[in-house]
């Protein structure tokens, strides 16, 4: 009996930290693209990443709603000129992102995606309502949703392979005892 209470103990442990699987979105990010692409059957969760990349001259800004929907620059909750900007969706809900340079957001360069909780299993869809020329924006969430492990996912997955090496330990010490 101690061999299983062991046993359903590692195995509970183990189902209520294991994290769940997370998706990274490209996003090709520049005027003259079309962002509602994003809106048919892309999900966005919760520990998913977006990487926007792009060429000099532009920006990446998380705005607020607001500051989407009427295209103001200069109140960014976030903003990057790097080139290649990772954004880690961290909370549930609408998310916004406009180039913060001025005229390129009023060109199309904006992009609101809705993120599922985590815990659903995918995100929900994206959308935009910003212009462009009709060309679709190159959007890959890597292999579908089955991501091979990221250098952060790893990070995660770290104190799961100790947790998984512990219980294997006390499954074997409980299985000597008895």
């Amino acid at each position: 009996m101690t061999n299983l209470s062991t046993l359903v103990g590692c195995l509970l442990i183990i189902n209520v930290f294991a994290p769940a699987y997370s998706a990274t979105h490209s996003v090709e990010w520049s005027l003259g693209k079309d962002y509602t692409s994003l809106a048919t059957g892309k999900p966005y969760a919760v520990g998913d990443t977006m990487v926007f990349n792009y060429g000099a001259g532009h920006t990446v800004d998380e705005v607020s709603e607001s500051d989407y929907k009427s295209c103001t620059v200069g109140n960014a909750i976030s903003s990057d000129s790097s080139g290649t900007t990772s954004i880690a969706l961290k909370t549930s809900g609408p998310h916004y992102f406009i180039c913060g340079i001025p005229g390129h957001c009023d060109g199309g360069m904006k992009l609101s995606v809705t993120v599922a909780a985590a815990s659903s299993g995918g995100g929900g869809p994206a959308s935009s309502d910003g212009g462009g020329d009709g060309t679709t924006a190159k959007t890959t969430p890597v292999e579908g949703r089955k991501v091979s492990p990221s250098a952060s996912a790893t990070t995660v997955l770290k104190p799961l392979e100790g947790l998984v090496a512990t219980c294997a330990v006390a499954l074997l010490y409980a299985l000597a005892l008895s």
